[in-house]
């Protein structure tokens, strides 16, 4: 059956070290996984339910990419995070991505009680890093760091992580529809901050591909 109009292009970012690319279905991402930031934004650091919220493929950014500041938003913050990728058989491989946050409508939006959707999932708001296939990447304990204009300001071990990989996993697949091509942003540590035009950003967690990207 011919389409009314021509569909989107599937969205991808590199496979680390090969010359395929992982075909990104959805977007899944994990609020407030680390105790220091759940502090940092004033929340109850009790371990409780995980916060989950989406972002479409489409607002994936690959590295080395010049970003536009976005419209509506004076408050723009960073977020550095262990991305998991899913394969058919379970976890793919893993990056490191940047959850961009419209902060003021965030804010807006938890004063009405209402969704976080235009503060998380607007246009090139998931900068994603090349995927390093799990056979190649040792992510125990390993450092996760987010650097502003060659600067640290976000440090820390992502055993720190209040929920675990394996712990999110169980969840999505329990009561969401976890599948191949889908990536989950396990949540960010202390330190978001944020971001004006002419700021450059690097994400890295050691063993993994890093993210860069420039806003302009």
């Amino acid at each position: 059956m011919p389409y009314a109009f021509n569909p989107s292009e599937t969205v991808t970012v590199p496979v680390q070290g090969t010359s395929t690319s992982f075909p990104v279905r959805r977007i899944y991402c994990v609020g407030r996984n680390y105790t220091e930031h759940v502090r940092e934004m004033g929340g109850d650091v009790e371990r409780s339910e995980p916060t989950f919220f989406t972002k479409d493929a489409s607002t994936i950014v690959q590295s080395d990419t010049e970003i536009p500041y976005p419209n509506n938003t004076q408050n723009l913050h960073y977020e550095v995070e262990l991305v998991v990728a899913m394969g058919p058989d379970g976890v793919f491989g893993y990056g490191v991505g940047i959850d961009m946050t419209r902060r003021d409508l965030q804010a807006a939006a938890k004063k009405k009680g209402g969704p976080w959707d235009r503060a998380k999932n607007f246009k090139q708001s998931a900068p994603c890093s090349a995927i390093t296939p799990a056979a190649d990447a040792d992510i125990t304990g390993k450092r996760i760091v987010l650097r502003k204009n060659g600067e640290i300001v976000q440090s820390s071990s992502l055993d720190k992580m209040i929920w675990s990989v394996e712990e999110i996993i169980a969840r999505l697949t329990y009561d969401m529809d976890l599948q191949a091509g889908d990536l989950i942003f396990t949540g960010t540590p202390e330190g978001v901050g944020p971001v004006v035009p002419g700021d450059e950003l690097e994400g890295g967690i050691e063993g993994l591909a890093p993210i860069r990207v420039r806003f302009i």
